[in-house]
């Protein structure tokens, strides 16, 4: 029954919502567009199985939403989607991821400039912190 969940989950575009606790927990749902996660900031990540950037951009990911401060990150809903699972995204990503997006108030995406690798999880949070204040 798991299997058959994580296969069906792939298939399908994802959202990870952090829900802070005493250790960070990851919640896959769809993204929704009603009014109650409209003020959440969202994100979304180009990615695919078997990235190696990608993997280690999701957990820097992961590290600087459980980060606080002024540059907090708590509200921010990431959706990683896999581009082997949608031809346009294939085409329009494959030699570029991973890629982050931020998700605008009418829909439509804006490519963030790429992260590097070598960047700390702090600068991380920063970095995506001041792409949201624009």
């Amino acid at each position: 029954m798991l299997s058959k969940g994580i296969g069906t989950m792939a298939a399908r575009s994802l959202s990870i919502a952090h829900i802070p606790r005493h250790k960070p927990r990851w919640v896959f749902t769809p993204f929704s567009f009603s009014s109650s996660s409209s003020k959440a900031r969202k994100l979304v990540l180009y990615s695919k199985p078997g990235c190696c950037l990608c993997d280690g951009l999701k957990e820097k990911l992961h590290t600087a939403f459980s980060l606080s401060g002024p540059d907090s990150l708590h509200d921010v809903v990431l959706q990683v989607r896999d581009i082997t699972s949608n031809p346009e995204w294939e085409k329009a990503y494959q030699y570029e991821i991973p890629v982050l997006a931020k998700l605008l108030s009418d829909g439509t995406e804006e490519i963030l400039p790429r992260l590097s690798p070598r960047l700390g999880v702090e600068l991380v949070q920063k970095k995506i912190a001041a792409a949201f204040r624009q």
